[in-house]
């Protein structure tokens, strides 16, 4: 599974990098950014879904491996 921000979505609240600081972080404009590729394992699974029921803009969201 892998973790996605749809950056026309985003508008930089920050709570995704406040839940889970392991998997996001901002860009020069703040708004929120996936660390690395995105690849969720068990462990950070739980925190990216934690961030995605709390995105405001309703802008990250986790995505079946193929």
């Amino acid at each position: 599974m892998k973790v996605v921000i749809d950056a026309a979505l985003c508008q930089g609240q920050g709570r995704c990098f406040s839940i889970a600081p392991r998997i996001f972080d901002f860009d020069d404009l703040g708004n929120g950014v996936v660390i690395g590729d995105g690849t969720l394992s068990a462990e950070t699974l739980e925190l990216a879904r934690l961030a995605e029921a709390n995105c405001p803009e309703h802008a990250i969201f986790i995505e079946e491996s193929s």
